[in-house]
């Protein structure tokens, strides 16, 4: 039987250097939720992520992923993940973008880790979703970088990940990319019943896309529906009723 609850935090606290930067984070996502998470800068929107995935061990609570502590997980093939930045990407490292994609599979695989005609036909599945099927023997390092973070996007999606969780993932896209992006991404998440957790700083057009909103600031500010949003006194007075009719009005 699936897990009904993908996401699961509860009391969770992250420390760096003996200062809190998140606090007493408690909130569950279900499964195809479509999460928008967003926050000033600093606010810990990218440490919530990395503690989510056990990339960051929190010093309070915890985080469960699939009904499991994430210290135990072993579904990792059931997520797709794109970070903020791509930090140990060398531009210059002689991969073509379909090897670069087909690392996604490399945890649905045992050992010896080859690929098959299968998995060659997922990898050009994924990049044809974003509309680089023509890219597939170019290197990495050839590309733009809006292709490359295309490319990337790719990577999370190619294992048809249940959870995905994407850290900014159009700031080097152009709109007409990000519009087609987002298109996919609502795509997935209506017909496909993929969870969706998406942080961005642009809470203006997030209710465009998503179904519940997660806003934080080192703690809690709001979580829930964005009917929810819309009707919330609270949240009027600490947005200002402008920017809240524009979230809501971009949302319905």
């Amino acid at each position: 039987m699936p897990v009904d609850t993908i996401v699961s935090v509860r009391g969770l606290g992250v420390e760096y250097n003996f200062i809190e930067v998140l606090s007493d984070l408690t909130f569950e996502v279900q499964r195809g939720d479509y999460v928008g998470l967003v926050g000033p800068n600093g606010s810990g929107k990218s440490t919530l992520i990395k503690a989510i995935l056990g990339l960051l061990r929190p010093s309070r609570g915890s985080a469960e992923v699939f009904g499991k502590n994430i210290s135990v997980l072993k579904e990792w093939d059931k997520i797709g993940y794109l970070p903020q930045r791509i930090q140990s990407f060398n531009p210059h490292f002689p991969s073509t973008v379909e090897e670069i994609v087909s690392l996604g599979l490399v945890s649905k695989k045992s050992f010896p880790r080859r690929m098959g005609t299968k998995d060659r036909a997922a990898v050009l599945r994924a990049l044809e979703m974003l509309n680089i099927g023509d890219l597939a023997h170019r290197l990495i390092g050839e590309l733009s970088g809006g292709q490359q973070q295309r490319a990337f996007i790719a990577r999370a999606l190619v294992n048809d990940p249940e959870l995905l969780i994407l850290d900014e993932p159009t700031a080097a896209l152009d709109p007409e990319t990000r519009e087609s992006f987002f298109s996919v991404l609502h795509r997935l998440n209506r017909e496909g019943s993929v969870t969706v957790i998406l942080v961005t700083h642009d809470i203006g057009s997030v209710g465009e896309y998503a179904t519940k909103l997660l806003y934080i600031d080192k703690k809690i500010i709001f979580y829930g529906s964005f009917d929810e949003f819309c009707l919330s006194d609270p949240m009027s007075r600490f947005f200002g009723s402008s920017a809240q009719h524009i979230i809501c009005h971009k949302h319905h």
